[in-house]
């Protein structure tokens, strides 16, 4: 475990924003956590796990403990009608994705080139076109800090919603991911519904929706390491049915999907798209001019800046529509996790 005071967090974010933590632990095996854990200098302080700080906005310095999760390592077992993961946390997402293709292991390929590790997965239930991580996980193991032991959560009481689960809530604080198991099914079925993919017709095959899927995302998607962004910043909107067909008769274009429940999701880049909101900026940061989903850190932007636009985008949409935005994008704040409304008090 390497420790570090005071370290600069601005390589370790992909929005590239200027921040400092009080302490920064780099964890490279599960067997230095409970030495961390029992630490009396760190008893007290707030603490926020680090994966590829993807997802990520620091409102301001973070006055405490970040443990940076370097934990790697991909397992492998033929389950019969599955093949079986256990696979790190530190481990990057996409590589795992290329790594399973790659061994003739498809399923994930729908969730290419999402950014982050593989323990943040969990955290968000991470999705796209139409597959989330919920359909193939087994069990998440994590490190429970106030017990100091090693807890194997089952998937059925991780509480997966859409971009939801218990580690965003009862165990943020308590439990960090060190490992998530995976079940692929070697009756691989194709995954369709959304986007480009459905005019692949009737059998491509996993290589064919994972090149299609990295391309898509590229040509939207603006990379972290020339233009400083989290990804989608929003998620999108659920609504009720009833709303969305009053919707749908002002706007006939609005894409709309079936939630369950008497729920309607929205696309949010839709909706801010028709606030003609691409391309505007307030100071450095500013909406995406081909994804207006993605706020970006054109250059030297700062945290107010991009809370100032993330509130003007929220706000200009609602005013439009009558429809909330909530940002996906995790709020950092000295203490711990925030969201827009705290840091616009």
């Amino acid at each position: 475990m390497k420790l570090t005071a005071y370290a600069d967090l601005s390589a370790l974010n992909t929005f590239s924003l200027q921040a400092h933590c009080r302490w920064l632990a780099e964890i490279n095996q599960v067997d230095e956590l409970p030495s961390l854990a029992a630490d009396p200098q760190f008893h007290g302080l707030p603490r926020l796990i680090l994966g590829g700080g993807s997802n990520l906005l620091f409102t301001c310095n973070f006055e405490g403990v970040v443990v940076h999760n370097r934990l790697l390592g991909i397992q492998v077992e033929d389950g019969g009608d599955h093949w079986l993961l256990q696979v790190a946390a530190g481990e990057s997402w996409h590589q795992l994705v290329c790594h399973t293709l790659a061994k003739g292991m498809p399923g994930l390929e729908n969730l290419a080139l999402i950014p982050g590790t593989v323990g943040a997965a969990p955290v968000q239930n991470i999705g796209a076109y139409g597959v989330e991580l919920a359909s193939f996980c087994r069990h998440v193991d994590t490190f429970n800090w106030q017990t100091g032991q090693q807890e194997r959560i089952p998937a059925e009481a991780c509480q997966f919603g859409y971009r939801d689960s218990i580690f965003k809530h009862d165990y943020q604080e308590s439990h960090l991911i060190t490992a998530v198991g995976l079940a692929l099914p070697k009756a691989w079925l194709p995954v369709l519904g959304y986007g480009p993919l459905g005019a692949l017709g009737e059998a491509p095959n996993a290589q064919t929706i994972f090149d299609v899927v990295c391309a898509t995302r590229m040509a939207k998607l603006p990379d972290p390491a020339v233009l400083g962004n989290a990804g989608s910043f929003f998620k999108n909107p659920m609504v009720s049915a009833a709303q969305a067909e009053e919707l749908k008769v002002k706007w006939p274009n609005l894409p709309v999907y079936p939630a369950g429940e008497g729920r309607c999701k929205l696309a949010a880049g839709w909706l801010i798209d028709q606030c003609e909101l691409k391309g505007f900026a307030i100071g450095g940061a500013q909406v995406h001019a081909q994804q207006a989903l993605v706020l970006v850190n054109r250059g030297g932007a700062s945290a107010v800046e991009l809370i100032a636009l993330a509130a003007h985008v929220r706000d200009s949409v609602q005013q439009r529509f009558d429809v909330l935005l909530e940002h996906e994008v995790r709020f950092m704040g000295a203490h711990g996790e925030t969201c827009l409304d705290e840091v616009l008090l």
